[in-house]
């Protein structure tokens, strides 16, 4: 766990209004820690996956320290208390240096729960990633003394009756005493935050881990690594100490951090211990929210969110625009109020959303979130003057948030727009090129429809629309024949075929899909041999491109190195990547569509040309 960040309100003590100078209080109130622990916790819980694991691995390897020493000294000594001096050096190496330890982390983040911050799928995940963590380190620990020769014979051998004495120890005992364990470690962390200097913390650090072993308690990751090291030297079977043994400790430590300190902790505080600038007037999760997290709407609250609670008139289309620079990206406005003045209720709702810093640091004279509320406020003007330019209705919000990228998810999840228009992410192309994610390519569905633009102007006068069918092409017909109405955009669809001999069957699949679409009267076109260079041949005299995001699953697209980026470079007109929600299974994720539908001319010409009661299998 990361230290306590530096005190976030004042620590003095009014003399009222008799004259007399303040008097600097000697310790902090259970408000002023309380507020310092929720400050930390809001750091950590938006820590990248990456981050979170690494630390809490260097946390599970610095347990061998422990461990290793434990057991040596316990060999030679006459006693074992003089081992169990040596005990907490390992916990003193993760506390001082900011590691994550999974039954740290039962205070912080729970803290931040209970106040309805994050929610409960958030705490989680993030104990989920700090645990694997921890044990992943541990494992590696048990490795290095079981093969690197560390342990002598006799050493070895306390070693192994460590996991042995736990292994029959039974599982309610084993409960129990991991309860006080994690009493003890949860009372550290708020000492930890209590305390005003280092020296304090290390001793109280150090005498709080030296209860442990001297009360027989048993900690979740110390046990781990005992187990692996068992398993390891003798090559018995892991699983049933992990069962028997690890997992009791794990409840028992999650159990005593949680409810013994925890909640006590949170119900002798008052009213005023989240009286600070972060959390001051912030909107909390509401109960759906803090259930399901992200599944209900947002799984964090954001340092300022200004989005109102949507009520979706049906009979409304809804656009959502989130930018991260009003002055750079008033074109992807301007395209947004374009394709909704193409609707009888359209509506462009504008989120600036921030990047905020990973620690919020406070400003004594003003609220940062207010200060940057009004200049967002102020920036926010010129997106409310495209719209009224356009005669549609605008709306505006701000969101800061550490966590930006994912911050555009949820506001979609939130606000139920039917498509969302994001600018081009210059700084991480590959990222603004998915819609998606890697992960969420694989495992979810899109909340609506994306438009991802790469703005050289947005000029819609000649758009170039190349096509071989699928959801991504069926969006950017409906955007082009909006543009088409709403600007008079000349429109000209492409469609490249494996060799000349598909050409005829390529135009008349145009026709059919231009009839389908809405698109009659379109130019068309089609071009044979590599696709990238028909399209960049094709987009010459164009100012406009329209290209469908994923035509194909995320892993093929990469082997194949058809991402198509090579052609966004080779264009100088505007480009934009739709992607509509998929329903592609998770075969098709991975590995893509059938080689069958990327020619769909010479399916076409089959259906065409075949018998009618011959079956040509493209069905």
């Amino acid at each position: 766990m990361a230290g306590p960040t530096s005190d976030p309100t004042s620590a003095t003590d009014s003399g009222g209004d008799d004259g007399h100078d303040d008097v600097l209080a000697d310790q902090l109130s259970t408000d002023e820690v309380y507020q310092r622990v929720v400050a930390d916790a809001d750091h950590e819980v938006t820590s990248g996956l990456r981050e979170l694991f690494f630390s809490a691995l260097a946390a599970g390897f610095a347990i061998t320290v422990t461990f290793l020493l434990y057991a040596s000294v316990t060999a030679t000594a006459e006693t074992k208390f003089v081992g169990v001096l040596l005990y907490p050096l390992g916990f003193v190496y993760i506390i001082i240096g900011g590691y994550q330890l999974y039954t740290e982390n039962t205070l912080p983040p729970v803290a931040l729960t209970l106040e309805q911050l994050v929610s409960i799928p958030t705490l989680c995940r993030h104990w989920l990633i700090v645990l694997a963590g921890n044990f992943v380190g541990g494992g590696l620990g048990a490795v290095a003394l079981a093969y690197g020769g560390v342990f002598d014979a006799a050493t070895a051998d306390v070693a192994l009756g460590f996991a042995e004495k736990g292994i029959a120890t039974p599982a309610t005992d084993l409960f129990v005493k991991a309860a006080f364990a994690g009493l003890i470690v949860a009372g550290v962390v708020w000492i930890n935050f209590a305390a005003r200097d280092t020296v304090s913390r290390l001793l109280v650090v150090y005498l709080a881990f030296l209860a442990i072993p001297m009360g027989n308690l048993f900690h979740v990751v110390v046990s781990f690594t005992e187990v692996v090291y068992l398993a390891l030297v003798t090559g018995t079977d892991p699983l049933p100490a992990l069962t028997g043994f690890v997992l009791p400790v794990l409840l028992g430590n999650t159990l005593g951090g949680v409810v013994l300190v925890t909640v006590v902790n949170y119900y002798q505080t008052s009213d005023r211990r989240l009286e600070i600038d972060r959390f001051r007037n912030v909107r909390r999760l509401s109960l759906r929210e803090w259930l399901a997290g992200s599944l209900a709407g947002r799984s964090y609250v954001p340092v300022l969110d200004t989005v109102e609670e949507i009520v979706r008139d049906p009979e409304t289309y809804r656009i959502l625009v989130p930018i991260a620079n009003p002055r750079t990206e008033a074109g992807v406005v301007r395209l947004a109020c374009q394709l909704a003045s193409s609707r009888e209720k359209g509506t462009v709702h504008v989120v600036h959303v921030v990047q905020a810093p990973r620690r919020w640091s406070t400003d004594a004279e003003e609220a940062p979130q207010d200060r940057i509320g009004r200049e967002s406020e102020r920036l926010l003007e010129d997106a409310r003057r495209i719209g009224r330019n356009h005669d549609v209705t605008l709306e505006t919000s701000t969101v800061v948030t550490p966590r930006s990228f994912e911050e555009m998810f949820t506001l979609a999840r939130r606000t139920s727009p039917d498509l969302v228009v994001m600018d081009w992410d210059r700084e991480g192309l590959w990222s603004s090129a998915r819609a998606e994610r890697p992960l969420d390519e694989l495992t979810n569905r899109l909340p609506c429809d994306f438009l991802i633009a790469n703005d050289r102007g947005l000029d819609p006068s000649r758009i170039l629309l190349p096509t071989a069918g699928g959801p991504d092409s069926d969006l950017n017909a409906a955007v082009a024949r909006a543009l088409r109405e709403v600007t008079n955009a000349e429109v000209e669809l492409l469609h490249v075929v494996a060799d000349e001999t598909d050409e005829r069957a390529g135009e008349a699949f145009l026709r059919n899909w231009a009839a389908e679409h809405d698109l009659e009267g379109a130019a068309i076109t089609v071009d044979s041999g590599d696709v990238e260079a028909a399209i960049a041949r094709a987009a010459a005299d164009s100012t406009m491109l329209m290209m469908g995001a994923t035509e194909q699953g995320l892993l093929s697209r990469l082997v194949q190195n058809s991402l198509h980026l090579d052609v966004i470079h080779d264009v100088d007109c505007s480009v934009l990547l739709a992607e509509r929600p998929s329903e592609r299974s998770i075969r098709e994720r991975l590995f893509g569509a059938p080689s069958r539908a990327r020619h769909p001319a010479r399916a076409f010409r089959n259906r065409v040309e075949a018998p009618a009661d011959a079956d040509t299998g493209d069905e």
